[in-house]
């Protein structure tokens, strides 16, 4: 797993832990578990990489989801969208299946509220627990174990997986009941939006104007332009780098959860609805892979 900032970890009892999904986020958050001493069981629709995180890891693979929640403490989980969700929690080889009575499920997808909430339901007629739990920190933040974590539902599971889920995150916080995690990353992801096209805009324009704009971008970080977006990604904008992780695809994915639930509460988003569009015509153009940042494409 690599990592810029190799970190120490918290010491808090071993657990017997599952975690379903190993793509570019999964896989380094399960290692963070792993390095901080925890028994960990994977599962992962390619078993290969699986088993190559095993390797690595000195953990277990299993071959299905329930496999890989029996016996576990707290399962952890980290997928694509809602069905991918559903697919490995519902059914008879679906985590639900396979878990103890009164032990926790904990999803890092990026997924509907609406899905977050039935399935806190279902969990409660088992006789389980479920917490919505959607990061923000990108693919670096999930190989440095410093992402923050937004959840959603009880107190007390949550108070059960806040000292293990520190093993990769720097603020782990519980907003309210279930579904509140995917809100308040929909909040997240609506700010970035705005910045980033925002940056974009400054970028081309400073540009255009015959500036130096990594000059200019250390001079106003300084100020009160300062961002995150500015700090880590302004200088790749300029240079035209733009393979950083987080794929335009799934932006237009969240933003799409975003602008389902705005048509349901009522909130009005016509900057978010825009920049959306803008990532429309990143993908049209072959971006679909490029990072977030390459809104700028469009303006050159």
């Amino acid at each position: 797993m690599a990592s810029t900032n190799p970190r120490s970890y918290t010491a808090t009892p071993a657990r017997n832990v599952a975690f379903l999904g190993l793509g570019v986020m999964g896989f380094p958050m399960a290692g963070h578990l792993a390095l901080a001493g925890h028994q960990i069981t994977v599962y992962n629709r390619s078993a290969a990489k699986a088993q190559a995180w095993a390797a690595e890891f000195k953990g277990k693979s299993a071959a299905t989801p329930r496999e890989a929640a029996a016996g576990a403490d707290i399962v952890f989980c980290c997928v694509g969208n809602d069905d991918d969700l559903r697919s490995v929690v519902l059914g008879p080889n679906g985590a639900f299946a396979g878990m103890g009575k009164d032990t926790v499920f904990v999803d890092h997808t990026t997924a509907s509220a609406d899905v977050a909430r039935e399935l806190h339901g279902k969990a409660r007629e088992a006789g389980l627990h479920f917490v919505d739990a959607p990061v923000s920190g990108g693919q670096a933040g999930a190989q440095n174990g410093m992402l923050t974590v937004m959840c959603g539902g009880d107190a007390e599971p949550f108070a059960r997986i806040e000292p293990v889920a520190q093993a990769f995150s720097r603020s782990i916080v519980l907003l309210g009941a279930s579904g509140s995690g995917q809100l308040a990353k929909m909040v997240n992801q609506i700010c970035i939006a705005g910045l980033v096209q925002g940056l974009s805009e400054a970028v081309a324009f400073g540009q255009r104007a015959g500036l130096d704009m990594e000059q200019v971008l250390a001079v106003i970080s300084k100020g009160a332009a300062q961002s995150w977006q500015m700090e880590n990604r302004g200088k790749t904008m300029v240079q035209g780098k733009f393979d950083f992780g987080f794929a335009v695809d799934w932006m237009r994915k969240d933003l799409g959860l975003v602008l389902d639930e705005a048509k349901r509460n009522g909130a009005r988003l016509p900057v978010t609805a825009l920049v959306d569009q803008f990532y429309a015509d990143v993908q049209q153009a072959g971006g679909n892979r490029y990072d977030t940042s390459s809104l700028i494409t469009r303006l050159k």
